[in-house]
């Protein structure tokens, strides 16, 4: 039996993971998803409403807790080192999860003491950021060395599908227990959800990695360098350098519309706050899924195991975005009739392919390494996420804030603001062409021959 249940553990890692497997790792994303939206949403709502806080301040916190996220390329080394990735996964979601229940506290505390409220809620935030960092990266980076090159574009919009909706699911379930609001059930409720959420964690990866394959192009048992080392390593290869531009790039662009485009239904449309939120989550956000599933199905079923087989997947969904922004901006000076549900649509298409084809790509490129192992690749480009998606947004609120003074009309602001994110796009579009190229792809995509043993992957 021992011996019937070892070869079937070789014979899975020389497959990859399996579909099921994949969605496991998705279930990892889904509860970091879930457990993030409590403090940038509902978190967020009552410092800005039920405390009467300036909204700088849940801004600011969240902001910092991206910041947090410049060491992910530590903690991804960190798991490279290490003979497994399953703790440093289960670690960081019971970090964030703590995080999220100490950020709960904080804000509860906020109304009668405010200063002490505050320094606990940097501390919160920082946990927050440091276990979506350490659980994420080690997450992608299993994803990334155990998953087949055919497979990666469906495995990324499996992922991040599974992660959307972590965010959607969560949000209603807490939204529906929170009815009536009181401090001690909301944090009842955050208690409930940290407990379910490091739980599930537990189930989906347990003896998760005996399935991973390794799909990389040079033996394994080489020993990891030292972090220096491979930072070194990875800012010397021109081509994941240019990935790491171009992510930060790109994710600046896709960034700098989170906070206006509902304000921007609503100043230069006119729909009431329900109507902003059911218009740009059905359309934009709807297009967004479709877009994922598309470029999951499309970049796996066309573009097989060529080393640049996602690149026109990245490219179209970056131009697209751009043509969905540069639509809004005409949108904003001319307002109804415009077609506007049409308008995000396109949007959230173009953002959803780009996505899913850039993280495959990212999987790719991570494999690649002559000694650096997909940890720390993945938590390089992953801190450059992470500072882009905080700037980005920063960028997008306080330009637009800049632009409604400097030109006294909103509509005007407007597409001064979506203009500039439309050339961000059409930026990361060209940076993507030598970026995600075959010749910077070719050696993540030669498979391994032998089977690897459980555990020995990363040693």
């Amino acid at each position: 039996m021992h011996g019937a249940l070892a070869s079937a553990d070789r014979t899975a890692a020389k497959a990859g993971f399996g579909w099921f497997g994949i969605i496991r790792i998705g279930v990892v994303q889904a509860a970091i998803g879930a457990l993030v939206m409590l403090a940038t949403t509902v978190l967020n709502r009552i410092m800005v409403v039920e405390l009467s806080l300036a909204a700088a301040i849940p801004a600011g916190l969240v902001a910092w807790h991206y910041g947090v996220q410049l060491a992910r390329p530590l903690w991804g080394h960190g798991s490279d080192k290490g003979a497994r990735r399953t703790p440093w996964i289960i670690g960081g979601l019971v970090v964030l999860a703590a995080g999220g229940l100490l950020a709960t506290q904080a804000t509860l505390m906020m109304a009668d003491s405010f200063p002490t409220a505050f320094a606990l809620a940097v501390i919160a935030y920082a946990l927050i950021g440091i276990g979506v960092g350490a659980g994420g990266t080690s997450a992608l980076a299993l994803l990334a060395s155990g998953v087949a090159p055919e497979r990666r574009a469906a495995a990324a919009a499996v992922t991040w599908i599974m992660m959307v909706g972590g965010i959607v699911a969560s949000a209603i379930t807490v939204g529906k227990l929170l009815i009536p609001y009181s401090p001690a059930r909301l944090f009842e409720v955050a208690g409930g959800l940290a407990l379910v959420m490091v739980a599930l964690v537990v189930i989906a990866t347990f003896r998760l990695e005996r399935q991973a394959g390794h799909f990389r192009d040079h033996d394994s048992h080489s020993p990891a360098p030292d972090f220096r080392a491979a930072i070194a390593e990875i800012w010397g290869e021109t081509s994941a350098r240019r990935f790491t531009i171009f992510i930060f790039v790109s994710m600046i662009a896709f960034s700098m519309q989170d906070l206006i485009l509902e304000p921007f239904t609503g100043l230069v449309f006119g729909l009431a706050p329900g109507e902003s939120t059911k218009t740009v989550g059905q359309y934009h956000q709807g297009g967004i899924l479709i877009g994922m599933i598309l470029a999951g199905v499309g970049g796996s079923a066309f573009s097989g195991k060529r080393p640049d087989g996602l690149r026109p997947w990245v490219v179209g969904g970056c131009l697209a975005s751009g043509l969905g922004l540069g639509a809004l901006g005409v949108a904003a000076v001319t307002g109804p009739p415009w077609p506007l549900e049409l308008n995000l649509m396109v949007l959230g298409l173009g953002n959803g392919v780009f996505a899913v084809a850039a993280i495959g790509a990212m999987m790719g490129l991570a494999g690649a390494g002559e000694t650096t192992r997909e940890g720390v690749r993945m938590g390089v480009w992953g801190a450059s996420q992470a500072i882009a998606f905080g700037l980005g947004g920063l960028l997008g609120a306080v330009g637009l804030d800049i632009a409604r003074m400097a030109l006294g009309d909103v509509g005007a602001a407007f597409q001064l603001i979506f203009a500039i994110e439309a050339g961000a796009f059409v930026l990361a579009a060209i940076l993507a062409v030598t970026a995600t190229g075959g010749a910077a792809m070719r050696a993540s995509l030669i498979k391994r021959e032998r089977p690897i043993r459980p555990g020995e992957q990363f040693a």
